[in-house]
Parts: structure tokens; C-alpha cells; sequence
């Protein structure tokens, strides 16, 4: 794609989509800043006006935000996880592969998980800001509150504490937390309506074998543009 940067989805006419088989990436920046600090290399499944799906597959090479010390985000106490310095580190994606879905403008994405046997096991749904396009992928910024849909469409919240925790340590303003509560709570009505993308059958959908794993450029962090 050679559109300059769009919102997601709205590019100009075919022009502005990607192609089954390209390679993008997919990244967020931290949160109350411009500084990216997850990356995940992507295959795009289907790209067009009503959606966009992407492939990570497993072993892919992705950027992860980690302590300065290099120890892991979760394990620090809940209190001091958003006050400690951080720093990237690159590691390989060790479980089966997600298949990551999004409508254009809708402030959350669909991601759907399977065992290494193929056996589904359920849908995500990430809050986040609503993705914005550029030549090599898409950027956005993760809201900490998400959902957890099972195959049996029963659905929990998922780190509320965090959401918490991210609106004490100011990372989170009050309005902002108001709009993504909002936003949880719309994507919570299409979950029980069964909306898309829940109705669409893509659990049964399988990656194009040949497809290679793509790797992380050196200029991940790059500026879209």
C-alpha cells in the first residue's frame, strides 16, 4: 500500500488495502505517548472496506515491552507495574498462531486463539484505540480492558484490576476510561447479539500453508508515514 496514512479501513478505494499474502505490521504504542513498544510482524488474510483479518503465526519474532532489569511486566506487583522504567526486547511468539480481526473505526480488534491441534478454543476481544494505517502496517494504543469469549458465547471481563491500576497511575484520564468502558460495553452488545465477527465462522478458517513466517525488520519502530 502507497496511501498516505489512513484510519483503518478507509483507504482510497482498492488502492488502499493490502493484498492476501503481504506482510504488514501490527504495532501500539505506550500508553500517553508516541513511543511504540510492541511490534508483530503479520500476514494479511483479507483486507477491504467491512474488515481486516491478519495472521501471526507461531515463531514469529515480535517486540514486547519488558522491565529495564529484563524481567517480565506480569510479574511485577500490580502497584508499582506502571511506575517502573521500561525497555523492548525481541521473542519469539512460542504458541499457536492468532488470526486478529478488525472492523474499520470500531475501538477494539477480534483476535481468535486454537491449540497446536487446530482445536478452537476461544475469541479476545482487545480495547484499543481504533488502528491507524500507513504504508507498512497499522499502529494503535492497547486500553487494558479486554473480554474473553468461549466457544459456548458465555464472555468475562479480563484485567479489570489493570484498567484500575492504569487510571491511578495517570496512564488512564477519567474521560478516557469513561469512552473505553463505553466501548467495552458496545462490543459486549455484539457478543450477545452474536454480531460479527462471532457469527462469521472463522474459527474454521485454516492459514494458506504456504505462507511464510515473516520477520521483524530492523526499523520496526519506524515513523508511519
Amino acid at each position: 500500500m502507497t496511501a498516505d496514512t489512513l484510519l483503518d479501513g478507509n483507504g482510497p478505494g482498492t488502492s488502499g488495502y493490502w493484498s492476501p499474502g503481504e506482510q504488514v505490521l501490527w504495532r501500539y504504542r505506550g500508553n500517553g505517548t508516541d513511543e511504540l513498544h510492541i511490534c508483530r510482524p503479520v500476514t494479511v488474510v483479507r483486507d477491504d472496506a467491512e474488515l481486516l483479518a491478519v495472521w501471526m503465526a507461531p515463531g514469529t519474532s515480535c517486540v514486547k515491552p519488558v522491565l529495564t532489569d529484563g524481567s517480565p511486566i506480569s510479574r511485577e506487583p500490580l502497584a508499582t507495574r506502571y511506575l517502573k522504567p521500561r525497555t523492548t526486547r525481541v521473542e519469539q511468539w512460542w504458541g499457536a498462531g492468532v488470526l486478529k480481526i478488525a472492523h474499520p473505526g470500531e475501538p477494539w480488534s477480534v483476535w481468535l486463539f486454537w491449540d497446536k491441534r487446530w482445536h478452537f478454543k476461544n475469541w479476545y476481544v482487545n480495547l484499543e484505540e481504533p488502528r491507524r494505517r500507513w504504508s507498512g502496517g497499522l499502529d494503535s494504543e492497547d486500553h487494558f480492558l479486554d473480554i474473553a469469549v468461549r466457544p459456548d458465547r458465555s464472555w468475562h471481563w479480563l484485567d479489570e484490576d489493570e484498567f484500575a491500576q492504569a487510571q491511578l497511575a495517570g496512564l488512564m484520564p477519567a474521560e478516557r476510561a469513561e469512552r473505553v468502558r463505553s466501548a467495552g460495553l458496545e462490543a459486549a452488545g455484539v457478543i450477545r447479539s452474536w454480531g460479527r465477527p462471532f457469527r462469521d465462522g472463522w474459527e474454521d478458517w485454516r492459514p494458506d500453508p504456504g505462507w511464510p513466517v515473516p520477520s521483524l525488520p530492523d526499523d520496526w519502530n519506524r515513523p508511519a508515514k
